[in-house]
């Protein structure tokens, strides 16, 4: 069923078989395989737990005869292939390898094992997975964990066994650990996806090295992201800058900034330090969900309140401030010397008690998003008294409270009092300041993940092919860097407003066009092999007379001939100078990483780009609202308001432009690089002086697969990272009975609207769907079924609108979700398994089969071979809407109050 994940074996075996060896002969085994036994051994598993011997098993039929969901492999590397094909004959779905330094060929062998018999592999190369709740502890990382809501994913043994070390003495639990080796046959999206959908998880931290597909990790980080907070710790950072890179886009992103723009779109959070990982587990394990970043101070010590209000600064935080009435209100119930203003600074009398009323004003505070209790040891204080306070305070506390009892042995034992009540504990104001930024990012970012814009704006339509065109004729005299002319007319295409521009041969032409153009102009190198034309003296700027033109042609032509003799020299192009007054010079651009494809980057421009180090970077596809906020993270700005006496730029010019370049990324995979510089903005709209564009052969994507070899129509965006709203599948439908419904894709503002629809079904209608008697979606369900990765899955909702009138005759038009198909597609990466679900008040209008007739077409059109789903026996109107639409329906083995139907697509 879709709510049954499909890695279940896995993370959830209710039967494990141990093939590491004879478990009654300990002296025998490796010590990895004794590792393993120990492990196993240390604590009761939930379900069955068998040893088993390779070389002793018995025959082929006994194997047949016994079944496993999972099988746990810790054998020398050539003996593993043999122990996977004994797992594949006891029917294991799931299987995990342990053994070490196994080399890539043999990884390749196993993974082909594996997906011959079936099976789920984790490894080779692992060191396992743990499970708390179920008494699983099939590692080679070091004791059982504790039981919590932490899940932990890493590449790093020597990390994963670190971090559980140390949680073991900071009272944090776990849901799930999961180490993964170089060459795992599963990967860190097929985890992320499993823990996102896993309701014992409630936050994520990543270690990762690497990633082998960025379009299934995005997916699965936004996935999981859009449910619970996800913090990942990179290893690797990589400096900006290539030397050889040919626009200035190129020289300025650098893979890690990369990286920082994709798990920011990902709604997740990076830290950078393996310190602020831990402060981060911290505070998740604590369950703390910030809603802003206005970080209150309560102190009994001026000096250390002021180092974290700092610090809040330094962060780009927000100092929490009560109010006037709360603060009126707890001032006379504190010490004498107590002040309110800034810091909530209790004074050196303060108390436990003084420390929980204020805890209790600031929770209340609506002007504060989190409370950071600050205790410095004072003559005749009891630290653990206050401690004790906060410990009693917390249980009515919404809002994250973090702490730092500074100094060692005074407070040893308040820091245990805090860490038993869970609330995280620093040594320091800093510390404890980074750990609430680093969480209440995720704030900030979940902004970014909402957002789920198309290819194609709401502006006028491009010309595409027109575009197609120029690309392909660069492409076909075997030219990688367009002229300046070329460039332009791309832009052009997509109706990016640029500066008239002709080409002159001679210096008497050059004249003659700048007559026609009217005087002052610019002259610039026509060359495809010059990047920089400013360094080389190609350009020349505010030429007022013929006479001066022609010389400057002359003097241009000769000068880059000199210093550049390779060079090919088509000419001078020749425009009118941009007459912005006051207008600031912007550079946009795109770049195309290996990895996360097209990124588009916007920062101060000019001849001082790089120097600068200005540029803020996106993936696409962008609609206003990510245009803007890209805007807001450049430091250029500062300038694009009122400043210096010069008016605010045209914002929404700029943002066009920025949803434009985005068109262009998504509509055009051969674009490699792109520069936009300068780009002049001032009050009345912007003009592209000058562009700068590098195309390819349309090759690997992010998706790690060829462009022209996807299946489906949406294979022209297999290079983007982010799958862009499908909007060619909306549809108007007419209703039966008059009126009409909305049919279009699912986006992750239909969150409520689908909620409502689950809320209003009947329990007999909810059972159908859910197999469940639950009410309502818990929220991480919800997030699941409404932010989707379109690439792997689809969602269509019909939608209805509905007017209403109020009491003065105000006629208000809402918008009601009537009814959901959706499909996903199975791991085979063939077939899909879908689920409908219809009000019950449209029940029996034919809205059921029109949702599953768009939704099979989409299967189709994604180029899926098969559909089929799980419905109850006791369901018959499904199951004669199943009959009517051609389904064959058969019995289900694993379960019979269900039946499978299957339709070939």
């Amino acid at each position: 069923m879709l709510d049954k994940h499909y890695l279940t074996p896995l993370f959830a075996p209710t039967s494990v078989v141990v093939l590491a060896g004879p478990g009654d002969k300990p002296d025998s085994l490796s010590p990895l395989a004794r590792h393993v036994h120990e492990a196993l051994r240390a604590q009761k598993f939930t379900g069955s737990l068998t040893f088993m011997d390779i070389h002793t098993s018995g025959t082929l039929a006994d194997l047949a005869q016994a079944r496993a969901d999972l099988a746990v492999i810790a054998l020398p590397a050539d003996e593993v292939a043999a122990a996977m094909e004994v797992a594949g004959r006891m029917n294991c779905r799931a299987a995990i390898v342990l053994s070490t330094g196994m080399s890539q060929a043999q990884a390749f062998d196993l993974k082909r094992i594996a997906k011959r018999e079936g099976m789920f592999l984790l490894g080779p190369n692992s060191l396992g997975i743990q499970r708390p709740s179920l008494q699983l502890n099939a590692s080679a990382v070091g004791p059982l964990a504790a039981e919590g809501s932490l899940g932990l994913i890493s590449q790093s043994g020597a990390l994963t066994a670190s971090i559980l070390d140390w949680a073991r003495s900071n009272a944090v639990g776990f849901s799930s650990v999961v180490s993964l080796g170089p060459h795992t046959d599963l990967g860190i999206a097929a985890v992320l996806d499993f823990l996102a959908n896993d309701p014992r998880t409630q936050s994520i931290v990543v270690y990762m090295e690497g990633i082998q597909n960025a379009r299934r990790f995005m997916s699965a980080l936004r996935s999981a992201a859009n449910a619970k907070p996800v913090i990942v710790l990179k290893a690797g950072r990589k400096p900006a800058g290539n030397a050889a890179a040919l626009t200035h886009s190129g020289a300025i992103v650098g893979s890690d900034e990369v990286f920082d723009a994709a798990l920011r779109r990902a709604g997740a959070v990076r830290v950078n330090t393996f310190v602020e990982l831990f402060s981060a587990a911290k505070c998740l394990a604590s369950r703390y969900r910030p809603v802003g970043q206005r970080l209150a101070v309560i102190t009994n010590g001026g000096g250390p309140g002021v180092l974290a209000a700092d610090w809040i600064n330094e962060k780009g935080l927000g100092l929490g401030h009560l109010s006037a009435e709360a603060a009126q209100q707890l001032a006379p119930q504190l010490p004498p010397l107590a002040t309110l203003s800034e810091l909530i600074d209790l004074s050196e009398e303060a108390g436990p008690e003084h420390y929980r009323l204020a805890i209790e004003a600031a929770n209340k505070d609506k002007q504060i998003d989190g409370v950071l209790a600050i205790f410095s040891p004072k003559p005749g204080r009891d630290a653990t008294a206050v401690a004790q306070a906060l410990s009693d305070a917390k249980r009515s506390m919404n809002k994250p409270l973090l702490t730092s009892w500074l100094g060692d042995t005074l407070v040893l034992p308040a820091r245990q009092t805090l860490r038993k009540a869970q609330i995280p504990s620093f040594r320091t104001p800093e510390a404890a300041v980074g750990a609430f930024c680093n969480i209440s990012t995720f704030y900030r970012n979940q902004q970014l993940l909402l957002q789920t814009p198309p290819s194609l704006s709401t502006l006028a339509k491009p010309d595409i092919e027109g575009a197609r065109l120029v690309i392909e004729s660069v492409l076909a005299e075997r030219r990688n860097v367009l002229t300046e002319m070329e460039s332009k007319s791309l832009l052009a295409a997509f109706h990016i407003p640029v500066t008239r521009t002709l080409q002159a041969r001679s210096g008497h032409e050059a004249m003659m066009i700048a007559t026609q153009l009217g005087y002052p102009v610019a002259l610039k190198i026509d060359s495809p092999d010059i990047s920089h034309k400013s360094d080389v003296g190609g350009v020349a700027l505010n030429v007022h007379t013929g006479t001066a033109v022609r010389d400057a042609y002359a003097d241009m032509v000769q000068r880059v001939a000199r210093l550049q003799p390779k060079a090919r020299i088509n000419g001078v192009t020749v425009q009118n100078m941009a007459r912005a007054k006051r207008g600031r010079e912007i550079c946009i651009g795109m770049v195309s990483d290996e990895y996360f494809g097209p990124i588009i980057n916007f920062g101060a421009g000019g001849t001082m780009v790089e120097l600068m180090d200005d540029g803020s970077m996106e993936l696409p596809p962008l609609n206003q609202f990510l245009a803007r906020r890209l805007i807001e993270r450049s430091r250029v700005a500062e300038t694009l308001g009122e400043w210096r006496g010069a008016d605010p730029v045209n914002y929404e010019a700029l943002e066009q432009v920025l949803l434009r370049v985005s068109e262009m990324a998504c509509a055009l995979p051969q674009l490699r690089e792109m520069d936009i510089n300068p780009l002049i903005v001032d009050a009345n709209g912007v003009v592209a002086v000058d562009a700068r564009i590098v195309v390819g052969e349309a090759t690997h994507g992010a998706s790690g697969t060829l462009t022209t070899g996807l299946l489906g129509a949406d294979s022209s965006y297999a290079h983007l990272a982010i799958m862009p709203y499908p909007a060619r599948y909306e549809q108007i439908w007419p209703m039966r009975g008059g009126g009409e419904y909305h049919v279009r894709p699912i986006r992750p503002d239909d969150a409520q609207m689908l909620q409502k629809l689950v809320r209003e079904l009947s329990p007999e209608s909810r059972y159908f769907r859910f197999v469940s008697q639950l009410a309502e979606l818990p929220p991480s369900l919800l997030a699941r079924f409404t932010l989707i990765d379109y690439d792997r899955e689809m969602a269509l909702v019909a939608v209805q609108k509905e007017s209403t009138v109020d009491g003065e005759g105000q006629v208000t038009e809402t918008e009601r979700i009537v009814g959901v198909s959706r499909y996903v597609t199975n791991p085979d990466q063939s077939s899909c398994e879908f689920a409908l679900l219809v009000a019950d008040d449209f029940a029996g209008r034919g809205l059921g089969s029109r949702l599953m007739l768009a939704i099979m077409e989409v299967a189709r059109d994604r180029g899926l071979a098969e559909i089929q789903g799980l419905v109850l026996g006791n369901n018959p109107n499904m199951l004669k809407l199943m009959r009517r639409l051609g389904f064959e329906i058969k019995a289900f083995p694993d379960d019979p109050e269900f039946r499978l139907v299957v339709h070939q697509l």
